[in-house]
């Protein structure tokens, strides 16, 4: 459920409707004080018994603090959340009860025979809790291959709740399993995702997705996002970039950052960490395999907290952040945290124990608490948590933040994380150190006892459902930190990609640019950017990427020869439509495709009207787009071109020989430079399949591409408007320069050469007329 959909737990108290439940709900059988029997005058009556009414106003005064810090509320339990120092003030808290729990003599719960699924297993579980009738991404959920759906009901879920191809289980359902932690559950919350937990475990889980009933998976194919079999044995683990160790004192980070949002900050994260965005010095590495718990981003609306969203956007506007695809996964160090929810995480089996959702706090805290409270248990087993680059999109459907639900998160988590990292046991087992850290949380006020009685629970169950608790390992963090030498420090430099920001210097003119940018952005912003660079990729790579990454999806440099360390594929000018099938596959949600040479400049913001679901390219360019005769021609290059092309087509489809053959015959072909060209979503298996049969034949890129593009569509279902204005000269004269015919009113302008950064500023400070901002970069 998205964060800002959750119920609130005031609900009954707004005047909803309480639903009937299989177990008596908590404080049910409290009676209100009966009406008096006769009238009385009341002045006299009381001038009479003005002791006793004193004695009755305290006596009522007690009862009610007792039911305020004593309901089963979720809410009233969230007021002891505040700081402890508070409490000590009055005095000393009364001694908690510490759960004795005979773990040996838990006996097995085994399914009854008659139940529904009673025979049903799986190893891959998808967990979302449901309080509304079935969306389309739920039903795209129950559809992913390989997985099984769990929709678990609450009060609010609507009756007859059925969506083909999910496990539903409503309360009466939940009732029946026999779990002790069901009865300290919410009936208004999606925390009863606890239950559904439970009964994947005992119906042969493995990997359970903990996830949100409005999540979107891309592809439906969570495995290709995740690392749902981590494997066994050194040789199945490739190594993983990690934050570094080197500073003890950091113990805290936004993951946000390494993506590409650098002013995002994910729920949960302390407020005083918000302004930490510099990207990281250096990474270190840590072998693959033991990412027990997965925490992935969100495209569209992330995970952000209620100041974020009311502070970065009109009220009217919904979010649409988009984070760096292609950036490394990333894991987190002993002694290091981060934020980790509810609805976008993957948990493997070693770290089922850390799906407990609290019960004590506030609706919007409890997968937060849970989040870092897992992290602490998980060093125990030598586990650690891994960020990975987005794998849902969730749809903001602007809506209130509830930002009352977030005071425990605010007010504590500072002193949660330095608690966590504090707080030993010398328990001997692990579900032993659980409850002790369970209970220790308790006694500082971050949640109450009754997450103490659940957690006593809660591991029973796991118990009773043949759950085995992992091995202890010694924690890391109490070691001699290793020295970090320099063939250990690994770099990445995290994109800066568009985002929402708040300032003074975002008024007026600058309001108005940046709002250009936004539009430029939103527009291309699933579009991505293949460039070729001629030019020495040490001294042009990185300022190509700075100047398109702004607009673009994202943008693949390629050249003569790679370049490990810029990120420079290696791919022959000669031949590059060979290598874009590979790009295609590797960016399988784009909207489309921008193949670019860097002796053409793009002014991006003149294609605003151009039809992304059209063929661009630049056959309305006299000097770029030539017909060449083939029976009269008498120079052999374009002849052994020709019958390779013939080979080709013949070979082709018919719709492919249809197109090619209405628009050019056989008796010619078109020599396109093809400096730029446009592919869209639609075309990108076409242009594969044109690839394919090219196959190793020596056709070049300037007479290839042409030809694909007359295979695929017609030229008057092109945009041939697109680039139609774009200025184009071969041949400048010796006195001319890039300068004197640049144009900020042209789609693009050729030619120009930039072969180092002096280069690269004057093309920026001629492009800034069309887009002031790029002034920045200079």
């Amino acid at each position: 459920m998205l964060v800002q959909d959750r119920a609130s737990p005031h609900a009954a108290a707004a005047g909803q409707k309480p639903s009937s439940s299989p177990r008596g709900a908590p404080g049910a059988d409290r009676r209100h004080p009966r009406p008096f029997a006769k009238n009385l005058d009341f002045a006299t009556w009381a001038s009479e018994h003005s002791s006793k009414l004193l004695l009755l106003l305290l006596a009522i005064a007690s009862a009610a603090a007792v039911f305020l810090l004593r309901g089963a509320a979720p809410d009233a339990a969230a007021l002891l959340c505040l700081d402890r120092s508070a409490r000590s003030r009055s005095g000393a808290p009364a001694k908690l009860p510490y759960p004795d729990v005979a773990w040996s003599k838990v006996p097995p719960l085994a399914i009854a025979a008659g139940s529904p699924f009673a025979s049903f297993r799986a190893e891959r579980w998808i967990v979302v809790a449901v309080s509304s009738p079935p969306t389309a991404a739920l039903a795209a959920l129950a559809r992913v291959k390989g997985w099984q759906l769990l929709a678990v009901g609450d009060s609010h879920t609507p009756a007859g709740w059925e969506l083909k191809g999910a496990v539903f289980l409503s309360l009466e359902l939940q009732a029946q399993l026999g779990y002790r932690s069901v009865d300290f559950l919410p009936y208004g919350s999606h925390v009863r995702k606890t239950a559904g937990y439970l009964f994947a475990i005992q119906h042969g889980a493995k990997v359970i997705f903990d996830a949100d009933d409005r999540a979107e998976v891309p592809g439906n194919d969570l495995g290709k996002h995740f690392d749902v079999d981590l494997g066994s044995g050194v040789t199945n683990h490739p190594v993983l970039l990690q934050y570094s160790h080197a500073d003890p004192n950091r113990t805290v980070v936004n993951p946000y950052v390494h993506f590409g949002q650098r002013s995002v900050w994910p729920r949960g994260l302390p407020l005083d960490k918000v302004g930490e965005v510099a990207h990281e010095v250096f990474y270190t590495e840590v072998f693959s395999g033991r990412q027990f718990i997965q925490q992935g981003l969100s495209d569209g609306l992330p995970d952000v907290d209620a100041v974020f969203y009311f502070t970065r956007k009109p009220p009217t506007s919904a979010f649409d952040l988009r984070f760096d695809s292609e950036a490394p996964k990333v894991a987190l160090p002993q002694g290091m945290m981060a934020p980790v929810n509810s609805f976008n995480t993957l948990f493997q089996s070693p770290a089922f124990w850390g799906l407990m959702m609290p019960v004590s706090v506030s609706s919007m805290a409890a997968d937060v608490i849970r989040g870092y409270w897992a992290q602490r248990i998980l060093w125990e087993i030598g586990g650690y948590v891994a960020f990975y680059p987005p794998t849902i999109y969730r749809k903001d459907y602007i809506q209130a933040y509830p930002f009352a639900e977030e005071k425990d998160l605010h007010v504590n988590v500072g002193r949660l994380i330095k608690f966590l990292n504090e707080w030993r046991s010398n328990k001997r087992t692990l579900f032993e150190k659980i409850l002790d850290l369970s209970y220790a949380m308790a006694e500082e006020g971050f949640w109450t006892e009754q997450d103490v009685r659940l957690t006593a629970a809660w591991l029973q169950d796991l118990l009773a459902v043949g759950y085995r608790q992992p091995r202890l390992m010694s924690l890391e963090i109490d070691r001699q930190r290793a020295t970090i030498g320099e063939g250990d420090m690994k770099e990445f430099v995290p994109k800066k990609l568009p985002s929402v920001h708040l300032g003074v210097d975002e008024i007026g003119t600058v309001n108005y640019e940046i709002g250009n940018l936004i539009k430029w952005r939103k527009n291309f912003g699933n579009v991505v950017m293949i460039m070729h660079v001629s030019g020495p990729v040490d001294r042009t790579a990185l300022e190509w990427r700075l100047l398109y990454g702004r607009i673009f999806k994202t943008v693949i440099i390629l050249a003569e020869q790679s370049n490990a360390e810029l990120a420079v594929e290696r791919c022959t000018l000669s031949h590059a439509y060979k290598y874009l099938p590979k790009v295609f596959e590797r960016y399988s949600g784009a909207d489309g495709f921008v193949f670019l040479q860097d002796h053409m400049v793009l002014n991006y913001w003149n294609l605003m009207q151009a039809d992304k679901e059209k063929l661009w390219i630049t056959n309305k360019i006299a000097h770029s787009w030539v017909t060449v005769p083939l029976e009269t021609n008498k120079e052999e290059w374009f002849v052994k071109q020709g019958d390779m092309v013939k080979q080709v087509i013949g070979s082709s489809p018919v719709h492919f020989q249809t197109n090619y053959k209405e628009s050019m015959g056989e008796d010619k072909i078109i020599f396109c430079g093809s400096e730029l060209f446009y592919v869209p979503r639609r075309f990108v298996e076409d242009f594969g399949d044109l690839v394919g049969l090219v196959g190793n034949l020596d056709l070049h890129h300037k007479i290839a591409v042409p030809m694909f593009f007359l295979a695929m569509d017609s030229t008057q279902n092109f945009d041939s408007d697109a680039l139609a204005g774009t200025v184009f000269r071969p041949q400048l004269p010796a006195n001319a320069t890039f300068s004197s015919i640049y144009t900020a009113q042209a789609p693009a302008v050729f030619p120009v050469k930039v072969m180092n950064e002096i280069d690269f500023i004057k093309v920026i400070r001629l492009m800034s007329i069309g887009d002031p901002l790029l002034m920045e970069l200079v």
